[in-house]
């Protein structure tokens, strides 16, 4: 009898034990994090401050996305930009400030440049974002239980890029998925002219008559990697930095004198599109059904 208390006493502990190891913690709960909480901006002008989280998200979809954009686009962007302010704070913790307020996080821009920005316009415009942020208040999407880093961007070239093609690394629910949406976007299709002299100039590559485009490698979507310009190879990047192109798709041609480039899309590719949102929200799309498809195996938490 006591042996059989024993191995019942057992197994109920062994089952414990077993279950707490895999069992995910939320991150949040572990940071302390709550829709109440605060974040720790670092501004251009090098000053921190220290705002309410959800008062920054007001600021960011501000920055991020026109306020004439459907209300569920904005509610998309709303839950992404938390998501991936959250991914910063849990990296950051242990540093001085959690993002800064520049494309190399997101935009955030306060009340004081959102007035000047928007004019008469104003107080129906921030009635209209923080329509979109406190109706989403608190929610953020995860995969696998872990916090999403939910990046984002303007226009696609009709799919979205895998990230691993990109930046390297594997997200799963950072995968090319379609966005034909996109097509409404203004800058869906752009075009740049240069002379040939300034073309070899920008791109410090000696004069010869005709300019001769080799591609090395492309995403599986068509996105250009490296290439070589009169035998001089550049990653793509190189050549949208310097060329200000929106986008590393695009095509390259030559007319006598003149280089004209052919660009598709706006922005790195990976995530959200807006502009597909936009389209999305346009059809019918609820804000839940536009993240659930441009992040893959994604669920919608809430603090």
């Amino acid at each position: 009898m006591k042996k059989l208390l024993l191995c019942s006493i057992l197994i109920v502990v062994v089952t414990y034990v077993v279950s707490f190891m895999f069992k995910r913690i939320d991150p949040l709960k572990k940071f302390n994090f709550n829709e109440d909480s605060t974040i720790r901006v670092k501004k251009t002008s090098g000053d921190i401050i220290t705002i309410p989280f959800e008062d920054y998200i007001v600021g960011v979809v501000s920055g991020e996305m026109p306020a004439s954009f459907d209300i569920e686009a904005l509610k998309a962007q709303a839950v992404a930009s938390r998501s991936y302010a959250l991914t910063k704070m849990i990296q950051n913790v242990n540093n001085e400030y959690d993002v800064v307020d520049t494309i190399s996080n997101q935009v955030y821009q306060d009340d004081e440049t959102l007035k000047n920005k928007w004019q008469s316009s104003y107080d129906v415009n921030i009635a209209k974002i923080k329509e979109a942020v406190f109706s989403t208040r608190g929610e953020y999407l995860t995969y696998k239980g872990e916090v999403v880093n939910a990046f984002f961007f303007s226009t696609s070239a009709g799919k979205t890029e895998n990230c691993n093609e990109i930046w390297g690394g594997n997200l799963p629910y950072l995968v090319s998925v379609d966005s034909a949406w996109d097509e409404i976007s203004p800058v869906f299709n752009t075009n740049k002219a240069f002379s040939l002299n300034d073309f070899y100039a920008i791109l410090d590559l000696p004069y010869q008559d005709k300019v001769e485009i080799n591609i090395i490698d492309k995403t599986s979507t068509g996105r250009i990697k490296r290439l070589k310009i009169n035998n001089k190879e550049f990653n793509s990047s190189d050549i949208v930095k310097l060329l200000s192109l929106r986008s590393s798709y695009f095509e390259i041609g030559q007319n006598n004198d003149q280089i004209y480039i052919n660009i598709k899309g706006n922005g790195h590719g990976v995530g959200m599109s807006q502009y597909g949102a936009l389209g999305m929200a346009k059809q019918g799309y609820k804000y839940d059904e536009i993240l659930k498809h441009y992040y893959t195996g994604v669920e919608l938490s809430k603090m």
